[in-house]
């Protein structure tokens, strides 16, 4: 097999992999809240705890790759995340699954700027490396989109914990065929890891985190005052002492270059939206319109394949219209799609969600391709690994916050919106997924008080993500003008 091509084959199947693994999740939550019985606060823990510990230490794990070869952490990574989906699998509480989400996020630490950086390291042609770069982000769209149907499958015939088995295959073709195919690379030039700096970033990230999901679901507290304080003083620490390292985990000098800046900007922010939506439509299709979790992978569908047909079509219009417009188009009908979902209610039908999963799917493809290329031509082939985990960075923890912020305003609006008697079981209050788990305790005109109430705050979390989503393709385009439709090797040299 050709070096190049082998080599994008297997970094596809290992970002399709773990795409499906961020949505897979979402369509087993109705059976693990029926089987394990976890609290609200729990629920939005096992969703993102995941990408809490792959936020936390993708930087870290990018530089480690740079310094011991990318090849190496791939196969290791991979070998790891097929140990930690049997340990998630049989997790036999909410604790321990929450634990056992945390060390699957460690292990897709590992794999996720290794096949970035691999791209970088084999394509060396701007052209063609932009090509592979967005069919490299469309087959993350595409993950998205087959997570539920293959989550949807498993569930019609088996326990909850089967959506995590899947991964041991797909993981044991990751190592066989990367075995025989990668080639091997790192920065023949590679500094130690300053450990510090790995403490610093770690703290900063999941104590930011933590504020924002505490504060928003039980109000400010001395707790969040806190996590607060530990997460500026975290990261003004990591910043500083980045500017003291001959070799830091994060060249802050990248932000200087406004295109960097911009497209990092852009990964964090579009994410924020698109993993939220994945988990509340997860939740909306199941509960709301009672379709049972195979149908409602297969409703996500068209949208994944919406995005992987953007990601790929982003090269082209990149040579056409230039980076700026081609992001800002994406940002723009990614809001629109958001637009479509404030109409949602209980009688939707398939054709209207269909509308945005469409337009939605094509203009994530359209940014993320671009936004991902954008930040991997920033640096030297030598430190792409560190390149590819900002930009994962910036994905992962704009997906995490998106189901901290976004589901927070979801859990909250419904609370606000369900009026209910006195004298009825707790957890009709805490979710829907809840209220329906004790429906045989409550009269049903409570259960269909429950659906209106989630609907009403799915439309208020809708509105909310349009608003930020139209703003943010206006500050990308403005961001982002000027930026050549190819850019230089090393951006550094010519910033």
């Amino acid at each position: 097999m050709n070096t190049k091509w082998g080599s994008l084959a297997i970094a596809c199947l290992a970002q399709l992999l773990l795409a499906i693994d961020l949505t897979v999740l979402h369509l087993a939550l109705p059976k693990l809240t029926a089987d394990l019985s976890p609290t609200a606060t729990q629920q939005l823990w096992i969703g993102d705890m995941y990408g809490f510990a792959l936020a936390g230490l993708l930087i870290t794990m990018g530089n480690l790759g740079d310094r011991i070869g990318r090849k190496k952490l791939l196969l290791i990574g991979a070998f790891g995340f097929g140990v930690a989906s049997v340990v998630t699998a049989y997790a036999p509480s909410a604790e321990l699954l929450v634990a056992a989400r945390a060390l699957l996020g460690v292990a897709g630490a590992t794999i996720m700027p290794s096949t970035l950086s691999i791209i970088r390291n084999v394509f060396t042609d701007p052209a063609e490396r932009t090509m592979a770069v967005g069919i490299w982000s469309g087959m993350g769209a595409a993950g998205f989109a087959l997570g539920p149907i293959v989550g949807g499958l498993l569930l019609n015939s088996f326990w909850w914990g089967s959506v995590f088995l899947i991964n041991l295959p797909v993981m044991a073709l990751v190592l066989i065929g990367g075995a025989l195919v990668l080639p091997e690379s790192r920065n023949p030039h590679a500094a130690r890891i300053d450990p510090a700096s790995v403490v610093l970033s770690v703290v900063g990230v999941v104590s930011a985190v933590y504020t924002i999901k505490s504060w928003v679901i039980d109000g400010f507290a001395v707790s969040v005052a806190i996590a607060a304080l530990l997460a500026v003083l975290a990261l003004l620490s990591f910043g500083w002492r980045q500017t003291r390292l001959a070799v830091p985990l994060v060249d802050l000098r990248l932000f200087r270059y406004r295109a960097f800046s911009g497209a990092v900007g852009a990964n964090l922010f579009a994410i924020f939206g698109m993993i939220a939506l994945s988990l509340i439509f997860a939740q909306y299709m199941q509960l709301v319109l009672d379709w049972t979790p195979l149908q409602a992978g297969l409703a996500s569908l068209p949208g994944g394949l919406a995005g992987a047909v953007g990601g790929a079509l982003a090269a082209k219009l990149v040579m056409r219209w230039g980076r700026n417009t081609v992001v800002a188009l994406g940002l723009l009908m990614s809001a629109c799609s958001f637009a479509v979902y404030t109409q949602a209610d209980t009688t939707t039908t398939f054709s209207y969600l269909l509308i945005g999963m469409v337009i939605g799917g094509l203009g994530v493809g359209f940014t993320f391709a671009v936004t991902n290329d954008t930040i991997l031509a920033a640096v030297p082939r030598e430190r792409a690994g560190a390149a590819a985990a900002l930009s994962e960075t910036a994905f992962e923890l704009g997906g995490s916050l998106g189901i901290a912020v976004l589901g927070s305003i979801l859990a909250g609006a419904y609370r606000d919106n369900l009026v209910l008697p006195p004298g009825l079981p707790p957890q009709v209050a805490d979710s829907l997924g809840a209220a329906l788990s004790v429906a045989d305790q409550v009269p049903p005109p409570v259960i269909e008080a429950a659906r209106l109430a989630f609907v009403e705050a799915l439309q208020v979390t809708a509105l909310t993500t349009t608003g930020l989503l139209a703003v943010l393709a206006v500050v990308a385009f403005l961001t982002l003008r000027g930026v050549p439709k190819v850019i230089p090797d090393d951006v550094l040299s010519h910033a």
